[in-house]
């Protein structure tokens, strides 16, 4: 991972084209005509998205690009692992499986995973810069003989019918602007009898599309992590329906941590360790304030702090949508593909 500010954007994007490409997503946001360029320019918008801000999540983050619950006397990247570790636990993966991941980032569930499991796991992913890395993690851990990588599309997915045991995906699936293509071609990879599981960013009942603050919080999260319209617990269910899935389970994980720490902590209190004060609104605060001084010096490319500006809005909407309780990034969905 990178280790300090000035390896961010190093190998991920030309020096000249980090502005073009900021300047490109926040265009993309511009939703007052008829149709939606998130939706038309989807491809675009992702892969771009990751070229600018994958090596800022490995700097504050670590390699699991996703919020776990998290008890009271336990680690954040503790929380991080038992989250992964319940995922495989609820489809029963074991050796002789033959898993996909669903956006598999840079391969920091599926190396966990695959070391819980012994299953085969093959990640999935559009961004070539994320795969790049994943393959050199992969093959630094030794597990390069259990974990392979297809560069493509979650929706269109280069495989045949009825190639996998199972499928998961961690907070992957909300790039995609169609619910029910994404779990219609989890249906058809799966084989019979098999089971995707998924965590899904959704908007609570709580939401209300009628208060001016909870509409900004909603566009913020979006702009911020590249996501088309964020969509309603009661929505996912539906497209997994629709999709020909058999709904097997369904729950909010944040109903599970009332009396532990907050998902969306790591975002917003200083933490005891460079990360955690790295992910940190301090943390995140002095980041922009270090990159934009980088800039006019041409330490970094031009518009790394746009990138790092653009992360804060996301960060900050997420903790106020965690903490008022009307988004959550883990509403898991256990779903099975008939006989």
């Amino acid at each position: 991972m990178p280790s300090t500010l000035f390896s961010l954007l190093k190998d991920s994007i030309s020096r000249d084209e980090v502005a073009s490409t900021a300047e490109d997503h926040e265009r993309r946001f511009d939703t007052t005509g008829d149709d939606d360029p998130r939706e038309s320019g989807n491809h675009e918008l992702v892969t771009g998205y990751y070229k600018l801000v994958t090596d800022f999540y490995e700097y504050g983050w670590g390699k699991s690009f996703h919020f776990a619950p998290r008890h009271s006397n336990e680690s954040f990247e503790a929380s991080l692992t038992r989250h992964q570790h319940f995922i495989a636990y609820k489809l029963g993966l074991k050796p002789g499986m033959r898993v996909a991941d669903f956006g598999c980032g840079v391969g920091g569930p599926l190396r966990e995973i695959v070391s819980f499991t012994g299953a085969n796991v093959v990640g999935i992913n559009i961004s070539s810069y994320q795969l790049d890395l994943a393959r050199k993690y992969t093959k630094e851990a030794g597990l390069s003989d259990l974990a392979e990588y297809l560069e493509c599309n979650f929706m269109d997915v280069d495989a045949p019918d009825n190639s996998f045991d199972a499928i998961y995906a961690i907070e992957a699936t909300v790039h995609s602007p169609d619910a029910v293509a994404v779990f219609s071609e989890a249906r058809r990879l799966l084989k019979p009898g098999g089971c995707f599981a998924s965590y899904e960013w959704c908007l609570t009942g709580k939401f209300d599309a009628d208060d001016p603050h909870h509409v900004q919080l909603k566009k913020d999260i979006e702009f911020g992590s590249a996501t088309p319209d964020l969509r309603y617990i009661h929505e996912v269910d539906a497209a997994l329906v629709q999709s020909g899935l058999e709904i097997v389970e369904t729950r909010d994980l944040t109903d599970q941590t009332a009396a532990g720490i907050p998902w969306y902590q790591p975002l917003v209190g200083s933490g005891i360790s460079l990360a955690g004060f790295r992910s940190s609104n301090v943390g995140r605060a002095v980041t922009h304030r270090s990159l934009r001084a980088f800039e006019k010096v041409k330490v970094v490319p031009a518009g790394a702090s746009e990138v790092a500006r653009l992360l804060n809005v996301a960060a900050d909407a997420l903790a106020e949508g965690g903490r008022m309780e009307i988004f959550t990034p883990m509403y898991f969905v256990l779903a099975r593909k008939p006989e």
